[in-house]
């Protein structure tokens, strides 16, 4: 049985061979070895995940490429200010599109996992024509609120309207052991989609700059609108539903799986889930910090160029091409394993550190330590959504213990939509610590400048993301007494 399928013993009435241990699962063959048939099945089953995974990285283009690059969009509104209404609106754009994004997960992962599991190709391909029609739309604004209401919410629900059924399948697929004794490579399939996502945000930035300055903002979008299109249905072409979601449509499983139809809520009786959902939430928070305020501390604080502030950025997003990857490969390897707890841990702390003693002690004209805490915080906060692969594992370990049902992908849109909390309240709260540090510039340093309540609030929230692995290790001293 895949643990993406995980139920208790009561819902098996008997014994059932699923499709994907046809497809998926190396037969055990005769006493002899593994029969050629078997040997043929594991390759062919390699070469459709490989082919899912290539689909899923492709995805990250279109689903991200706009809001990781928006800061590029409201510059040039900002310069070029045609529309009606004011120009600080265009400012919640970026907020508005990441909130959407990533709070209506949730939801979409709850629709997509049972009750509408056989559309989820369908879904995602309206959601590529909403995202596309509405960048559309929003190349022939006149108003601010045009821009707010096209790019803000219509292409982002889009956008997330591609990335949760094509997102569900992709944990479905990858979340099967290959053979007896086995682990799932879940955490390492989500860790290098999050890679390709990081290597949006350092690409695209540019991209969007070079389309702006040559063509105008009218014709970019509508040039981005048949590029964001056009990935994303090869994306969605390259992930199909897993047989286990079709087969449970057909007349012999239609029984069981009306039974098994409602999502599963077992797992909020237990405080691990509240864990790492605060944990994500806090950490969320501060880590959206750097990438709206790092270009404008650089230029206001350190006196840089702005070529070098934009060179920060791009910086930040290069360390977690290797980080989401690195920390996937950490969690699901077999032959060292690290607990996801360990690595969030590590993560959380280096990051808080980064924060603290570079960004905090960044003097005036100081490029190189900047540049080092670009490296440093975005290598280890921008790897830190690639241990949920594995905080999905942990639950679904913990489900089996108390025998109870538990649905990985639901897991996972809560975790996304626990992000999208964290970022919302990072943009909320930073507001006012901007304010309360208005008055406190007292030195060339990040701590006695206006940016100091920021910074300190971002090496705080980056340490609690880790705080996870003092739960632990309380739980276990309470086992010892």
């Amino acid at each position: 049985m895949s643990r993406t399928e995980t139920i208790s013993l009561q819902e098996m009435p008997s014994p059932v061979r699923h499709p994907e241990q046809v497809t998926d699962v190396v037969d055990a063959g005769d006493d002899d070895g593994i029969s050629p048939m078997s040997d043929s099945r594991q390759t062919n089953a390699d070469r459709k995940r490989a082919l899912i995974l290539l689909g899923a990285s492709i995805s990250q283009f279109p689903i991200w490429g706009f809001s990781m690059s928006y800061g590029v969009f409201q510059e040039y509104y900002m310069d070029n200010w045609t529309l009606r209404g004011s120009r600080d609106v265009t400012g919640i754009i970026g907020t508005t599109s990441n909130g959407v994004l990533y709070l209506s997960m949730p939801f979409l992962f709850a629709i997509f996992t049972r009750h509408w599991a056989s559309y989820r190709q369908t879904a995602a391909v309206a959601g590529a024509v909403l995202a596309s029609v509405s960048f559309v739309l929003s190349s022939f604004a006149t108003d601010v609120w045009h821009l707010v209401v096209t790019q803000g919410v219509l292409a982002s629900f889009g956008c997330a309207l591609v990335y949760s059924p094509t997102t569900l399948s992709l944990g479905e697929w990858s979340g099967i052991a290959i053979g007896a004794g086995e682990k799932n490579h879940r955490a390492l399939a989500y860790g290098i989609t999050l890679s390709a996502k990081n290597i949006v945000g350092s690409v695209m930035p540019f991209i969007a700059r070079s389309l702006l300055e040559n063509y105008g903002f009218r014709v970019a979008m509508r040039v981005w609108a048949g590029v964001a299109l056009g990935t994303s249905l090869l994306s969605i072409a390259l992930i199909p539903v897993h047989p286990t979601i079709l087969g449970a449509t057909s007349p012999p499983a239609a029984e069981q799986a009306r039974r098994r139809r409602n999502i599963p809520w077992h797992f909020l009786r237990h405080h691990t889930f509240y864990v790492y959902a605060v944990a994500i939430v806090v950490q969320s928070a501060g880590y959206g910090i750097p990438q709206t305020y790092l270009p404008t501390y650089a230029r206001e604080v350190t006196l840089l160029s702005q070529t070098s502030a934009t060179l920060l950025l791009t910086v930040f997003n290069i360390p977690g091409i290797l980080a989401s990857s690195l920390f996937g490969w950490l969690i699901d390897n077999r032959h060292f394993p690290v607990a996801a707890v360990t690595v969030t841990a590590v993560s959380a702390l280096s990051s808080a550190l980064a924060a603290c003693l570079l960004w905090g002690l960044t003097a005036q004209g100081s490029l190189a330590q900047l540049l080092l805490f670009s490296v440093i915080f975005g290598f280890f906060a921008g790897g830190y959504s690639a241990t949920w692969g594995g905080v999905v594992n942990e639950l679904e370990s913990e489900a089996a213990r108390w025998n109870e049902a538990v649905d990985a992908g639901m897991l996972y849109g809560l975790l996304n939509g626990a992000r999208g909390i964290g970022y919302v309240s990072g943009g909320l709260v930073s507001v006012p610590l901007l304010k309360a540090g208005g008055g406190s510039s007292l030195g060339g340093f990040g701590y006695t400048s206006t940016y100091g309540p920021l910074i300190l609030f971002t090496g705080l929230s980056s340490l609690v993301g880790g705080w996870g692995i003092l739960w632990r290790w309380s739980s276990l001293l309470r086992r010892l007494r």
